[in-house]
């Protein structure tokens, strides 16, 4: 039942590769499907991302990091939500799971997708450049190369929740053809063990799909039905899956949006390179028909997803509210 787990599930993605037979095709998305209704998360094995490819990654982020001030308030974060982000000036105000009024206590280098100078929707809300470390080059480099990976891995897990959702499998593809990417590189300092003061608050992620890579520092929690907060700990070889917000209302509460939080008492630092990938800013995102069982009426209002997107991310970054 949803909300009902003491674990987070293994889900192999092998039957979701091109090529795989439809019997291990439909294994892999019937165990996706049940992590999703039961506790929204799931670790996932034989993703098809390469392993150096996540490696270089998590050493471009630890790099970012190491940075001193100047050069990274150089890349401090821009109005297209891309760039540099110090530490405290994220405090996720529209928990629905949680009154947060203290700030994140983490620092983060936020990538979008790109966008060509050239491109008719450039300079439009997140329709912006990209910044990197001018010292780093291959910052720039690296994370193109692991978003574009990460992107293959999205729109296979996008066919396998329509199948899972009783839609065709090339379902969702019509509202992903300019997908909204982000890739946050994350630092989370050690912190104080205060009861209000969290590397990430208790929250649900407000996009279609979270795909995380953490380092081996651990500090991720999920929150079970009854209220108990559950390790989800790195495991070698495996990205942790969460759905989002807008999956939740477009699956019609099937798939469940679950709280959980980062607290980093490792007395070290933890890094860690959540990639959300999320429907075109132009989406309408409404439930389905299709799926809709008899008698059964869709729990969300369409919505265009820039709209959904621009009024959460206004009020829980403090670069957005100085500005407006």
């Amino acid at each position: 039942m949803k909300g009902e787990f003491d674990n987070i599930p293994i889900v192999d993605l092998s039957g979701l590769a091109d090529g795989a037979t439809e019997a291990a095709r439909s294994e892999s998305v019937a165990d996706l499907k049940t992590a999703l209704e039961t506790s929204g998360f799931a670790y996932l094995s034989n993703h098809g991302v390469p392993e150096d490819l996540v490696d270089r990654m998590r050493e471009m982020n630890v790099a970012i990091h190491a940075l001193d001030d100047k050069e990274k308030q150089a890349m401090r974060i821009n109005e297209f939500h891309r760039g540099y982000m110090p530490m405290s000036s994220s405090t996720i105000v529209t928990s629905s799971v949680a009154k947060v009024t203290r700030p994140n206590q983490s620092e983060s280098l936020m990538v979008m997708h790109e966008i060509p100078e050239d491109a008719p929707h450039f300079g439009e809300p997140l329709q912006g450049p990209n910044q990197f470390p001018e010292r780093l080059p291959e910052v720039r480099e690296t994370a193109l190369a692991y978003m574009a990976e990460m992107t293959v891995l999205g729109e296979r897990i996008a066919g396998g929740l329509a199948e899972a959702l009783g839609l065709p499998r090339d379902w969702f593809a019509q509202h992903f053809q300019d997908p909204t990417l982000f890739l946050r590189l994350l630092h989370y300092p050690e912190q104080a063990n205060e009861e209000e003061l969290f590397g990430s608050a208790p929250h649900t992620d407000y996009g279609f799909v979270t795909l995380l890579k953490q380092d081996n520092v651990g500090g991720l929690e999920v929150r079970n039905k009854r209220g108990d907060w559950i390790p989800a700990p790195p495991i070698e070889n495996t990205f942790v899956m969460n759905v989002g917000d807008i999956l939740a209302k477009w699956s019609n509460g099937r798939f469940v949006s679950t709280p959980h939080r980062v607290k980093n008492l490792s007395r070290r630092g933890r890094y860690s390179q959540p990639f959300f990938y999320d429907p075109s800013m132009r989406a309408l995102v409404e439930c389905p028909p299709a799926m809709l069982e008899a008698g059964e009426t869709p729990q969300m209002e369409p919505v265009l997803y820039g709209d959904y997107l621009l009024e959460r991310l206004n009020k829980n970054y403090d670069y957005r509210k100085k500005a407006s």
